[in-house]
């Protein structure tokens, strides 16, 4: 995890379980128990695979287990230790509906990234759905 006051944040909420559901064939994404700080979060990122973020328009994580868009209002908070962890994330999963678990135990700080440019323009996503299958949990550190 980076050393940004959103990830200084979230890692005070660790250790915490986390109910994931797929959005977009992109990213697993679950609701933290409240919003976290995001002064002085770069004001939009582009994702890749194996990011932590927090998308502080609708407050939820996001974990990304494909790279993702240039996204206004996204925050990386770090990345997983181990890449391969993302290929469990983003498995094709059996058409049961049933959410993925997802434990967080400990974070790491290390220096925050530098600031994205600004944003190109407003993400444009719809709501976040709770589309999800199973999946096997990943860990952060």
């Amino acid at each position: 995890m980076n050393d940004s006051a959103t990830a200084r944040d979230f890692a005070a909420l660790l250790p915490l379980t986390l109910r994931m559901a797929d959005f977009h064939h992109t990213e697993r994404i679950a609701d933290p128990p409240r919003r976290l700080d995001t002064s002085g979060a770069p004001e939009a990122s582009e994702p890749k695979a194996g990011d932590l973020a927090y998308y502080a328009p609708w407050g939820n994580l996001a974990f990304f287990y494909r790279d993702g868009e240039h996204s206004p209002g996204l925050v990386i908070l770090g990345r997983l230790d181990d890449i391969g962890d993302t290929g469990r994330l983003g498995r094709p999963r059996p058409r049961r509906k049933r959410l993925l678990t997802f434990r967080v135990l400990s974070a790491r700080l290390s220096p925050a990234p530098p600031a994205s440019p600004s944003p190109a323009g407003p993400r444009s996503d719809p709501p976040r759905s709770a589309r999800s299958s199973p999946s096997s949990p990943a860990v952060a550190r």
